[in-house]
């Protein structure tokens, strides 16, 4: 579920259900041609496709981040922003990238999707995996 789908009222309704938050991260750092912002877009769209179909009803979507200056004050505010995300309401904070050199590490996101050092996109199975642990409480 999008973020703009939610009223004012509905929340209150729908937040018990929906605890787990999605954020999609693009992390362009620098100038990118228009048809690499495409490819990135598009795998991001591929990722997010794995957690918000199967998980419709559980999982809301956020907008996406996509510029930064810097890696650390990036982490930082990644961090920053999904403690807030936990301290508003939700239970879990997922963080989505297609960038295979953006590899977040913080105590506030749950867990961390993204391609593998070889551009590879994670498995639906290992997705679901991932997240089905997660809301048991056996994630590692």
């Amino acid at each position: 579920m999008k973020f703009s789908e939610i009223s004012k009222e509905q929340w209150e309704e729908l937040s018990p259900f929906l605890d787990t938050c999605l954020l999609p991260v693009t992390g362009i750092a620098d100038s990118v041609k228009p048809y690499e912002a495409t490819e990135w877009l598009e795998q991001l769209r591929d990722i997010m496709d794995l957690i918000e179909i199967p998980f419709k009803g559980r999982v809301v979507t956020y907008p996406a981040w996509h510029y930064h200056r810097d890696r650390d004050q990036l982490m930082k505010d990644l961090n920053e922003w999904c403690s807030a995300a936990k301290n508003g309401g939700f239970r879990y904070v997922i963080v989505v990238t297609a960038n295979k050199e953006l590899r977040l590490e913080s105590s506030a996101v749950d867990l961390f999707f993204g391609p593998g050092q070889d551009g590879e996109l994670p498995q639906q199975a290992e997705v679901s995996t991932a997240i089905r642990s997660l809301w048991s409480g056996q994630a590692t």
